[in-house]
């Protein structure tokens, strides 16, 4: 988590500020809890919330107290008891640490996930004005890197924005599955706590119950959670890398916006790289380098161990801020992407009609030839074409084979560029709901 790649509202969330805040106020929910069961003085629950409700913590003093003991939420309530006095006695009663770190650690991500959430909104708007814009643009369909068959602009995007609508629906069942809450004291069992006091601080901090807790939250949640950024990163890089090909110099459909004062290289002055693209790759290599340990935090040791605990202070923040700083800037590549339809067309007219070959090789197949044949006639035209040896529609026209099923105006039919398009309209009413 460096300055460069991070948002301020994404990183506040993880500020130690705002960490101890938390810890506060999961504290002082249960002991509001426990003074209504009796457990604990009324006035006491009071005194707490008074004490330290707008206090703002001195980190360094928090610190230098678990220099000493070794033992972050320890250091945590010693200085709580500076602030609060002898009521500060009351607070953790009947929990453990795990009840504080783990209950913080799923507030935190559901207030990072919300977050996310926006930032993918974001991205589907700029996707679904792009794609509205260029519905009907021709360019090349590209399978294993070579020209296919005719698709549009706004199909490509319309493909992402699909994709991250899912990724939308993904966010939403993983904010749902992290957002529980365990305050049931050592092991789990709730024999010094009672469990109303998991309830009332779940309902308080926005989460519901924990089922059941082995003194910890089971980590399946997190690897799901973690996992589900994982996917969103892949989505990022697989629209990223689509831009960065589009860019390439001998395709240039599409390119990032370039400033006016902006610099493309040290010491090519002509250059514009796809430099926003290709951050995106990066950034999304590391969301999903977290995904590991995350799968890996699901094994702990009986009861509860802090073999996750180290990985987990690290791949939270750094997970959530990078992949919000990614989804961000991947809505401002689409929302200024240049987009060059001449250069498309010019690019779906390089092989000479070749892209229409199936077109060829289906009407001949209607007339009567056999598949077989069919494929034959229409490939020993198409392979000239392809070493740039005149035009395909010539050379059908020319082929006596193809003659015997064919008029030259069957031929020339099947090179309407429209015709690949008829379906569009069909295909936007799905992802979009709306033609």
């Amino acid at each position: 988590m460096i300055p460069r790649y991070t948002r301020p509202e994404m990183a506040s969330i993880w500020e130690a500020q705002t960490r101890f805040r938390i810890w506060f106020e999961i504290e002082a929910h249960a002991a509001d809890a426990q003074a209504e069961l009796g457990v604990i003085p009324k006035e006491a629950a009071k005194t707490i919330w008074a004490k330290a409700r707008n206090v703002t913590f001195d980190v360094a003093r928090i610190d230098e107290i678990e220099r000493e003991t070794h033992h972050d939420v320890i250091a945590f309530t010693t200085y709580l008891a500076e602030i609060v006095g002898p009521e500060a006695r009351f607070v953790h009663q009947g929990m453990t640490s795990s009840d504080v770190l783990d209950t913080c650690l799923n507030v935190q991500l559901t207030r990072a996930a919300d977050l996310l959430i926006a930032d993918v909104d974001k991205v589907l708007t700029a996707l679904k004005k792009r794609a509205f814009e260029h519905k009907m643009t021709p360019t090349i369909g590209r399978s294993h890197g070579i020209h296919a068959e005719p698709v549009t602009f706004g199909l490509k995007l319309a493909f992402a924005y699909a994709e991250f609508s899912r990724a939308r629906e993904r966010l939403i069942a993983a904010r749902k599955e992290v957002a529980t809450c365990a305050i049931s004291g050592s092991v789990g069992t709730f024999a010094q706590i009672d469990p109303r006091v998991e309830a009332h601080v779940a309902k308080a901090m926005g989460l519901v119950p924990e089922p059941i807790s082995s003194q910890v939250i089971p980590r399946d949640r997190h690897a799901m959670y973690f996992a589900t950024l994982g996917v969103i990163a892949s989505s990022v890089e697989r629209l990223a890398t689509e831009i960065r090909h589009l860019q390439r110099t001998e395709v240039l459909e599409a390119e990032e916006f370039f400033s006016e004062g902006q610099k493309g290289s040290s010491s090519m002055p002509h250059k514009r790289n796809p430099v926003l693209s290709e951050n995106l790759t990066g950034l999304s290599r590391m969301v999903r380098a977290y995904v590991t340990p995350a799968m890996e935090n699901v094994v702990l040791w009986h009861e509860r161990d802090i073999s996750h605990s180290s990985a987990e202070r690290m791949i939270a923040p750094d997970a959530t801020v990078t992949l919000d700083f990614a989804l961000n800037r991947l809505a401002g590549l689409i929302e200024k992407l240049l987009v060059y339809p001449a250069n498309m067309q010019k690019n779906l007219d390089r092989l000479g009609g070749l892209v229409h070959s199936q077109r060829i090789l289906t009407a001949l197949t209607q007339k009567g030839a056999s598949r077989e044949d069919a494929y034959k006639f229409v490939q020993r035209n198409a392979m000239p074409v392809w070493r740039g040896e005149g035009d395909f529609q010539t050379l059908l026209k020319k082929d006596p084979d193809v003659k015997k099923f064919l008029t030259d105006a069957e031929i020339a039919a099947q090179f309407d560029l429209g015709y690949h398009f008829k379906h569009v309209d069909t295909i936007f009413k799905r992802v979009f709901g709306t033609g």
